[in-house]
Protein backbone atom coordinates (compact mmCIF):
# COMPACT_ATOMS: atom_id res chain seq x y z
CA UNK A 1 0.00 0.00 0.00
CA UNK A 2 1.72 3.42 -0.75
CA UNK A 3 2.08 6.12 1.88
CA UNK A 4 0.26 8.74 2.17
CA UNK A 5 1.73 11.92 0.42
CA UNK A 6 1.83 14.80 2.23
CA UNK A 7 2.65 18.55 1.48
CA UNK A 8 3.43 21.22 4.67
CA UNK A 9 2.61 24.69 4.18
CA UNK A 10 3.12 27.18 7.06
CA UNK A 11 5.32 30.09 7.33
CA UNK A 12 7.71 29.07 10.18
CA UNK A 13 10.69 26.49 9.50
CA UNK A 14 10.25 25.96 12.82
CA UNK A 15 6.49 24.21 12.83
CA UNK A 16 7.22 22.85 9.70
CA UNK A 17 10.34 20.83 11.22
CA UNK A 18 7.96 19.69 14.09
CA UNK A 19 5.50 18.37 11.62
CA UNK A 20 8.06 16.33 9.72
CA UNK A 21 9.42 14.71 12.59
CA UNK A 22 6.10 13.89 13.88
CA UNK A 23 4.53 12.46 10.57
CA UNK A 24 7.78 10.45 9.18
CA UNK A 25 8.12 8.39 12.22
CA UNK A 26 4.67 6.89 10.54
CA UNK A 27 5.68 4.27 8.30
CA UNK A 28 1.91 5.06 6.01
CA UNK A 29 3.06 8.56 6.22
CA UNK A 30 5.69 10.18 3.85
CA UNK A 31 6.39 14.30 3.24
CA UNK A 32 7.18 15.10 -0.14
CA UNK A 33 7.59 18.73 0.64
CA UNK A 34 7.31 22.40 2.20
CA UNK A 35 5.59 25.66 1.29
CA UNK A 36 6.28 28.77 3.33
CA UNK A 37 3.54 30.33 1.79
CA UNK A 38 0.01 29.55 0.18
CA UNK A 39 1.48 30.90 -3.63
CA UNK A 40 4.40 28.17 -3.29
CA UNK A 41 1.56 25.50 -1.55
CA UNK A 42 -0.80 25.83 -4.60
CA UNK A 43 2.15 25.54 -7.09
CA UNK A 44 3.92 22.66 -5.04
CA UNK A 45 0.36 20.95 -4.70
CA UNK A 46 0.16 21.00 -8.78
CA UNK A 47 3.76 19.60 -8.91
CA UNK A 48 3.70 17.38 -6.55
CA UNK A 49 0.09 16.07 -6.28
CA UNK A 50 0.16 15.38 -2.83
CA UNK A 51 -3.07 13.31 -0.93
CA UNK A 52 -2.90 15.33 1.91
CA UNK A 53 -1.72 19.21 2.22
CA UNK A 54 -1.44 20.04 5.23
CA UNK A 55 -2.21 24.33 5.48
CA UNK A 56 -1.30 27.04 7.90
CA UNK A 57 -4.08 29.72 7.38
CA UNK A 58 -1.82 32.69 7.96
CA UNK A 59 0.87 33.01 5.78
CA UNK A 60 2.39 36.36 4.47
CA UNK A 61 1.59 36.91 0.94
CA UNK A 62 -1.47 34.41 -0.52
CA UNK A 63 -2.85 33.07 2.69
CA UNK A 64 -3.71 29.55 3.30
CA UNK A 65 -7.37 30.31 2.72
CA UNK A 66 -6.44 31.53 -0.38
CA UNK A 67 -4.40 28.94 -1.13
CA UNK A 68 -7.24 26.32 -0.23
CA UNK A 69 -9.29 27.99 -2.86
CA UNK A 70 -6.96 27.74 -5.24
CA UNK A 71 -6.51 24.16 -5.11
CA UNK A 72 -10.03 23.33 -4.91
CA UNK A 73 -10.71 25.72 -7.96
CA UNK A 74 -7.78 23.79 -9.58
CA UNK A 75 -8.98 20.36 -8.49
CA UNK A 76 -11.14 18.97 -11.70
CA UNK A 77 -9.68 15.56 -11.02
CA UNK A 78 -11.06 12.34 -9.39
CA UNK A 79 -8.78 11.51 -6.15
CA UNK A 80 -7.45 15.07 -5.44
CA UNK A 81 -5.71 16.78 -2.92
CA UNK A 82 -7.64 17.15 0.63
CA UNK A 83 -6.84 20.23 2.32
CA UNK A 84 -6.41 19.77 6.37
CA UNK A 85 -5.91 23.29 7.75
CA UNK A 86 -4.46 23.94 11.26
CA UNK A 87 -4.46 27.22 13.09
CA UNK A 88 -3.78 28.48 16.33
CA UNK A 89 -6.30 31.08 15.58
CA UNK A 90 -9.52 30.02 17.27
CA UNK A 91 -11.91 32.15 15.60
CA UNK A 92 -15.46 31.24 13.43
CA UNK A 93 -14.42 33.40 10.47
CA UNK A 94 -11.20 31.08 9.68
CA UNK A 95 -13.60 28.08 10.59
CA UNK A 96 -16.46 28.75 7.93
CA UNK A 97 -14.23 30.50 5.89
CA UNK A 98 -12.04 27.14 5.49
CA UNK A 99 -14.62 24.92 4.95
CA UNK A 100 -16.29 27.04 2.17
CA UNK A 101 -12.77 26.85 0.27
CA UNK A 102 -12.98 23.50 0.39
CA UNK A 103 -10.51 22.29 3.21
CA UNK A 104 -11.75 18.89 4.27
CA UNK A 105 -10.83 18.91 8.07
CA UNK A 106 -10.10 22.24 10.44
CA UNK A 107 -8.16 21.29 13.33
CA UNK A 108 -6.21 23.94 16.18
CA UNK A 109 -2.31 23.56 16.72
CA UNK A 110 -3.21 22.82 20.64
CA UNK A 111 -4.25 19.43 19.57
CA UNK A 112 -2.11 16.03 19.87
CA UNK A 113 0.63 14.35 17.56
CA UNK A 114 -1.72 11.63 17.78
CA UNK A 115 -4.69 13.56 16.56
CA UNK A 116 -3.02 14.95 13.50
CA UNK A 117 -1.91 11.81 12.24
CA UNK A 118 -5.42 10.48 12.54
CA UNK A 119 -6.62 13.17 11.40
CA UNK A 120 -4.32 13.10 8.01
CA UNK A 121 -5.49 9.60 7.29
CA UNK A 122 -9.38 10.29 7.33
CA UNK A 123 -8.84 12.96 5.00
CA UNK A 124 -6.56 10.85 2.86
CA UNK A 125 -9.52 8.37 2.81
CA UNK A 126 -11.86 11.19 1.51
CA UNK A 127 -13.40 11.83 4.61
CA UNK A 128 -14.31 14.88 6.36
CA UNK A 129 -13.25 16.09 9.39
CA UNK A 130 -13.92 18.79 12.47
CA UNK A 131 -11.99 18.64 15.36
CA UNK A 132 -14.86 17.98 18.16
CA UNK A 133 -14.79 21.18 19.92
CA UNK A 134 -15.09 23.19 16.34
CA UNK A 135 -18.39 20.50 15.53
CA UNK A 136 -19.88 22.19 18.82
CA UNK A 137 -19.36 25.38 17.26
CA UNK A 138 -20.18 24.76 13.40
CA UNK A 139 -23.86 23.63 15.66
CA UNK A 140 -24.10 26.43 17.80
CA UNK A 141 -23.35 29.13 15.35
CA UNK A 142 -26.98 28.11 13.85
CA UNK A 143 -28.30 28.08 17.27
CA UNK A 144 -27.67 31.74 17.70
CA UNK A 145 -31.02 34.27 17.27
CA UNK A 146 -31.37 35.56 13.87
CA UNK A 147 -29.56 32.82 12.21
CA UNK A 148 -31.16 31.88 8.91
CA UNK A 149 -30.81 28.97 7.19
CA UNK A 150 -30.05 29.66 3.63
CA UNK A 151 -32.36 30.23 0.64
CA UNK A 152 -30.48 30.37 -2.72
CA UNK A 153 -32.29 28.92 -5.54
CA UNK A 154 -29.24 26.63 -6.91
CA UNK A 155 -29.25 24.89 -3.24
CA UNK A 156 -33.02 24.38 -3.29
CA UNK A 157 -33.27 22.82 -6.34
CA UNK A 158 -30.18 20.44 -4.98
CA UNK A 159 -32.61 19.63 -2.03
CA UNK A 160 -35.27 18.79 -4.00
CA UNK A 161 -33.36 16.55 -6.41
CA UNK A 162 -32.27 14.23 -3.08
CA UNK A 163 -34.91 10.99 -2.74
CA UNK A 164 -36.47 10.59 0.89
CA UNK A 165 -34.10 7.89 1.38
CA UNK A 166 -30.71 9.98 0.63
CA UNK A 167 -32.55 12.90 3.06
CA UNK A 168 -32.35 10.56 5.82
CA UNK A 169 -28.89 10.26 5.02
CA UNK A 170 -27.87 13.49 4.89
CA UNK A 171 -29.76 13.79 8.32
CA UNK A 172 -27.48 11.18 10.51
CA UNK A 173 -24.22 12.41 8.36
CA UNK A 174 -24.93 16.04 9.67
CA UNK A 175 -25.80 14.41 12.82
CA UNK A 176 -22.55 13.09 12.89
CA UNK A 177 -22.84 9.54 12.33
CA UNK A 178 -20.44 7.54 10.65
CA UNK A 179 -21.22 4.80 7.84
CA UNK A 180 -21.65 2.16 10.32
CA UNK A 181 -24.04 4.01 12.63
CA UNK A 182 -26.42 5.08 9.77
CA UNK A 183 -26.52 1.29 8.23
CA UNK A 184 -27.30 0.00 11.58
CA UNK A 185 -30.01 2.97 11.95
CA UNK A 186 -31.04 2.18 8.65
CA UNK A 187 -31.21 -1.53 8.41
CA UNK A 188 -28.75 -1.24 5.60
CA UNK A 189 -25.48 -2.78 4.40
CA UNK A 190 -22.41 -0.08 4.94
CA UNK A 191 -21.39 -0.47 1.15
CA UNK A 192 -25.01 1.01 0.66
CA UNK A 193 -24.63 3.66 2.54
CA UNK A 194 -21.47 4.61 1.29
CA UNK A 195 -23.16 4.61 -2.17
CA UNK A 196 -25.73 7.02 -0.65
CA UNK A 197 -23.44 9.47 0.84
CA UNK A 198 -21.58 9.53 -2.33
CA UNK A 199 -24.75 9.98 -4.35
CA UNK A 200 -25.77 13.27 -1.97
CA UNK A 201 -22.55 14.66 -2.24
CA UNK A 202 -22.08 14.85 -5.67
CA UNK A 203 -26.48 16.23 -6.19
CA UNK A 204 -25.55 19.17 -3.71
CA UNK A 205 -21.82 19.65 -4.80
CA UNK A 206 -20.23 19.39 -1.85
CA UNK A 207 -16.67 17.75 -1.60
CA UNK A 208 -17.16 15.90 1.82
CA UNK A 209 -19.42 15.06 4.78
CA UNK A 210 -17.78 18.03 6.88
CA UNK A 211 -19.21 20.40 4.16
CA UNK A 212 -22.55 18.23 4.09
CA UNK A 213 -22.80 19.16 8.15
CA UNK A 214 -22.43 22.62 7.22
CA UNK A 215 -24.63 22.47 4.71
CA UNK A 216 -27.41 20.95 6.04
CA UNK A 217 -27.09 23.37 9.09
CA UNK A 218 -27.13 26.50 6.69
CA UNK A 219 -30.48 25.64 5.07
CA UNK A 220 -32.43 23.91 7.92
CA UNK A 221 -32.44 20.34 7.09
CA UNK A 222 -31.67 20.25 10.63
CA UNK A 223 -31.62 22.86 13.29
CA UNK A 224 -29.50 22.54 16.58
CA UNK A 225 -31.10 20.37 19.34
CA UNK A 226 -33.56 18.37 16.30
Amino acid sequence: MNPIRVLLADDHHLVRTGFRVILEIEDDIEVVGEAADGERAVGMTRALRPDVVLMDVEMPGVDGLEATRRISAGDDEPGGPAVLMLTTFDRDDYLFAALRAGASGFLLKNGTPEALVDAIRVVARGDGLLAPELTRRVIATFARPGSQPGDDVASEAALDSLTPREREVLVLVAGGASNAEIAASLHLGEATVKSHVSRVLAKLGLRDRVQAVVFAYEHGVVRPGG
